[in-house]
């Protein structure tokens, strides 16, 4: 007792309850991270907080953290060498120089090191979060003593999370020239409330289906005056970001949140894309009976080579155990599929958009909702049956978990290279429309990360590169190619 006593009550430890019952709702990727009770009072926008520089352009949740939060930077970059490897190469050229970013995505440790290769390369940067549960709050601290313009928190509420973006574009004299999007909602809001900046953007850059989808859609109706990158659709993003990381982190996320064990349980993936692809080996491997839905044949076939049987989810809803939605689409799992599924059924998401599961059908008067967990709620019925619903429908692994810092390198350097190009691109050589990233820009940040497994590329001598028709320096694989 008199060791314990030594320790402060109110502030400055966390309790072990808190721990527990609160950690995700602080940050850390939704694991437990250093917080002060009293933070949680008062929302950050009616707080007043300057860094060691006396600047206030900023709204986080917590200033002080900003040393911690720097340590998470820190450890993030050991395993993000060829982001560093980006930046030093580049850093004398200041490639992005008079560029003003505005981006919008998730602000976790392994996004400040892009923020930060931005700033280095040249770029002046304000940022706010794409996803209300994702922030690292500690990491954005860290950002806003560092002085970028980061106006983001762990728990934002709906109006908090288009206020903060607002923030990052309005201000008098900045204006933003680049826009780095995930899921598209940073790009929906300059094209909907300041369509005078919009035309002045020199190019965008988005990386997820959803963004990506959104951008097509204006580019056929004729009212994208800019031109766009895709880089989800990129090698690198797809095959590493998307299949890669899905097989680690869906994992994670169930874990941390359930305490499932998956062997012999039930579960439906709704969509075998990349991400589906990802969370079903994982899932099998475990020992977890895996059903697919799907819409395209051509997916459903792969499913089935691969060993899964593919269903519709009305054929199993009553004796899965787990649902997870990656698609992209909306309203994949409704009412009528909640209504019919087995007490204790899990359901989340793993697409970016929180629309594949219809949340909004849930919050009726005689549903009981009890927060049991940060980001698990069980939804009651009147009969008793509960489901269990993670991160309300958000994505689930940086809602809940967290990602492998070497994927989230791969993807970070396809952005930082493809912002570069659209910013330095001489006119005309890209029109108002939606490009992918070039391929040898592809093979460029393969090549960057190979040196981390100390792989060693054979090269192809002049003879053979003739009987390839190809230049021995790449591109390898023409544009048509199926990875």
């Amino acid at each position: 007792m008199q060791e314990f006593t030594k320790f402060p009550t109110k502030t400055g430890r966390r309790s072990l309850s808190r721990s527990i019952s609160q950690s995700s709702t602080d940050s850390y990727s939704s694991a437990a991270s250093y917080t002060d009770s009293s933070d949680d009072e008062v929302s950050p926008r009616d707080k007043q907080q300057t860094n060691s520089k006396g600047s206030s352009n900023f709204c986080v949740k917590n200033i002080k953290q900003a040393e911690f939060g720097r340590r998470e930077i820190e450890i993030a970059e050991q395993d993000m060498s060829a982001l560093i490897s980006l930046r030093k190469r580049a850093q004398g050229e200041k490639p992005l120089a008079g560029a003003k970013i505005v981006g919008c995505t998730h602000i976790t440790a392994q996004t400040a090191v892009l923020i930060e290769t931005l700033c280095a390369l040249g770029a002046q940067c304000r940022w706010s979060a794409c996803n209300i549960y994702s922030t690292q709050n500690e990491v954005a601290a860290a950002l806003a003593e560092a002085g970028v313009a980061v106006f983001a928190w762990k728990g934002e509420s709906e109006d908090d999370f288009w206020w903060c973006i607002d923030r990052c574009v309005n201000m008098d004299g900045w204006q933003a020239n680049m826009i780095l999007d995930d899921g598209g909602d940073l790009t929906h809001w300059v094209y909907k409330k300041y369509p005078n900046v919009f035309k002045k953007i020199r190019g965008i850059v988005e990386e997820s289906v959803t963004g990506v989808h959104r951008l097509y859609q204006l580019s056929k109706a004729g009212k994208l005056c800019v031109p766009a990158m895709n880089v989800n659709d990129s090698v690198t993003k797809q095959k590493f970001d998307n299949l890669y990381c899905c097989r680690e982190s869906i994992l994670d996320g169930l874990k941390r949140t359930t305490d499932v064990m998956f062997g012999g349980k039930q579960v439906v993936v709704c969509g075998y894309g990349e991400v589906g692809k990802g969370c079903c080996a994982a899932l099998k491997a475990l020992g977890a009976i895996v059903y697919i839905t799907e819409i395209d044949p051509i997916c459903a076939l792969q499913a089935c080579m691969d060993g899964f049987r593919v269903v519709k989810l009305s054929e199993v809803i009553r004796q899965v155990d787990v649902v997870i939605t990656c698609t992209g689409n909306k309203n994949v799992v409704t009412r009528e599929h909640l209504d019919r599924m087995k007490n204790s059924c899990i359901v989340c998401n793993m697409g970016h958009s929180n629309t594949e599961i219809d949340v909004t059908s849930l919050r009726t008067p005689e549903l009981t909702w009890e927060r049991v967990r940060s980001q698990v709620d069980h939804v009651i019925w009147p009969d008793g049956k509960r489901v269990v619903l993670l991160a309300e429908g958000r994505l689930l692994n940086l809602s809940c978990s967290t990602v492998p810092t070497f994927v989230l390198s791969i993807t970070a350097t396809t952005q930082a290279l493809a912002l570069i190009e659209l910013y330095n691109a001489p006119e005309g050589r890209y029109k108002q429309d939606v490009y992918l990233l070039p391929k040898k820009m592809d093979e460029y940040v393969a090549s960057l990360h190979l040196p981390s497994f100390d792989a060693h590329l054979t090269e192809l001598t002049d003879d053979q590169a003739k009987y390839l028709g190809l230049n021995k320096n790449g591109p390898f694989k023409p544009n048509y190619y199926r990875y």
